[in-house]
């Protein structure tokens, strides 16, 4: 790995020879592994049974119980990651929260990067249509909060931190994230390595998320109104969305949250005419979004309506429509462009974050589009297919794009995907512990979370600010870090020291 030798490196400016520096694909445990057997059989139920009494836990998907929990997958050690880049993308994320928000209400250029997309993808359009509907009847409310997630691999090719996306919208695991650093800590000390606690960074994510959505409420300035949290009609994912609203307590014990699917909101939602959003006699301040990111969770026209019914209220929404849609793959492909960046940033903010973009390329029908074709036919292991969802599961990889891009290629449906450079992260070895399963000791790669938030309107911004991390690693044989138990394990980052070197393995 290349070595930071100067505070200037760790702003984004790297020396060209420190970046030619051959590096490894494997990176060491700092605990020797594997565990002796004795130790192991010590410290997992240890570790089970602090996460599932401190929190660490979700309803299993495939045998749902209202009444059950168990203890969310999870690696008995914390993952590596080089710490040099864990303190570039840390600084940069209040730059990266600047550019996502002037980006949203930049109008010409939303329209420019989606205007293609919206003629093929159903669920953009639709979006785009409330989007458009709100901005015609007059925008009633300008704030809006944004508590965004941007994702990273460490390239073992660039050696440097590059981008995976920006969530915009149900930016989710900070509740998790916070619950796994104290058990990580916990086994260290259980591990007899107290030594080592100093290299694992502290992680103020769910109380930073909050402290933004209570700040977005004491700008709307009702103290009666309550926070409205959008849910699934289901809810997996549990520990981490309550947690959330336990911790909004914990700061403000005055102030109430509430949940609701779409449909409830539909049926329990009114506007009244000054454009206030009640929920059965709740008069909403903050709305944020746990669900609503896919089309699955629209399952009629009543709860599309529900999400129009929001964005025309003047509650503070996280996040807005507009939020929304700078989140989608296409826009995240166009501001990659040469230059573009510039109409957002100054040339020296735009150079430090086009450095954390790999290669991101546009399939449009177009003979630009038709090379980036050509390309990820030809070396379909190269890339990655995006289509503008999230959430997980939906990116395509390997023969199977070229499967896609040949059935494709001649249309216009195309256009609802984007083409990313593969990242290749380097793998290192953990302990996966999951429910009603053997230990295993498993080849992983990480990927690295970084949460920030801003709040403002098109002609000023309050505060914005980094929120928090988190490291979610999966098994290197697997494509997707599907949110799923058995492939999404949560773990903390055990960032190493720049200069370390990294073991060949």
């Amino acid at each position: 790995m290349a070595v930071c030798s100067s505070s200037t490196c760790c702003d984004g400016n790297f020396d060209e020879k420190e970046k030619n520096v051959s590096t490894t694909s494997f990176l060491e445990s700092c605990i020797p592994l594997p565990l002796p057997q004795e130790t192991l059989d010590d410290i997992v139920p240890k570790g089970k049974d602090f996460a599932v009494l401190h929190g660490a836990g979700m309803r299993h998907k495939a045998k749902y119980d209202p009444d059950t929990l168990y203890f969310a997958p999870f690696l008995l050690l914390p993952s590596a990651f080089p710490r040099r880049e864990f303190d570039r993308v840390v600084k940069l994320q209040p730059l990266i929260n600047v550019l996502m928000h002037k980006i949203a209400h930049d109008h010409e250029f939303l329209k420019s990067a989606l205007e293609k997309t919206i003629q093929v993808d159903d669920f953009t359009a639709r979006l785009w249509d409330i989007y458009t509907k709100v901005r015609e009847e007059g925008v009633t409310q300008w704030i809006s909060l944004g508590m965004f997630r941007c994702d990273y691999f460490y390239s073992v090719t660039s050696q440097v931190a590059q981008q995976v996306e920006v969530n915009t919208v149900a930016a989710s695991f900070a509740g998790l994230a916070t619950r796994i650093t104290i058990l990580h800590r916990y086994v260290i000390g259980e591990l007899r390595k107290p030594e080592l606690l100093h290299h694992l960074p502290e992680n103020d994510a769910l109380a930073g998320l909050c402290g933004a959505m209570i700040s977005a409420w004491e700008v709307y300035s009702s103290p009666k109104a309550v926070i409205l949290f959008v849910v699934e009609d289901v809810t997996y994912n549990i520990c981490d969305q309550r947690f959330h609203e336990y911790e909004i307590r914990r700061q403000r014990p005055d102030i109430l949250v509430i949940r609701r699917n779409l449909t409830q909101i539909s049926e329990q939602g009114r506007l009244t005419a000054d454009k206030k959003l009640f929920i059965d006699g709740d008069e909403i301040a903050v709305v944020y979004f746990r669900a609503g990111y896919e089309p699955g969770q629209y399952h009629s026209e009543a709860e599309w309506d529900a999400r129009l019914t929001i964005e025309r209220s003047c509650a503070i929404k996280s996040p807005s429509i507009h939020y929304h849609l700078a989140g989608t793959k296409k826009v995240q492909q166009e501001i990659a462009r040469p230059g573009v960046l510039k109409r957002f940033l100054t040339e020296s903010e735009a150079e430090q974050v086009g450095q954390l973009f790999t290669g991101l390329y546009t399939l449009d029908r177009s003979a630009e589009g038709d090379k980036a074709v050509q390309m990820a036919m030809e070396n379909p292991d190269h890339f990655v297919l995006k289509p503008q969802r999230e959430g997980g599961g939906n990116n395509i990889y390997g023969s199977e794009i070229k499967e896609v891009l040949e059935r494709l290629k001649d249309s216009q449906e195309r256009e609802a995907y984007i083409l990313m450079d593969r990242i290749r992260p380097p793998v290192q070895q953990n302990y996966l512990i999951r429910p009603h399963l053997p230990v295993t000791l498993a080849e992983v790669v990480s990927e690295l979370g970084i949460f920030g938030a801003v709040l403002g309107s098109g002609k000023d911004i309050q505060f914005t600010n980094y929120s928090g991390h988190m490291l979610r690693t999966k098994l290197s044989s697997v494509n997707e870090a599907l949110l799923h138990v058995h492939f999404y394990p949560t773990s903390t980052g055990w960032y190493k020291n720049c200069d370390l070197e990294v073991m060949a393995g």
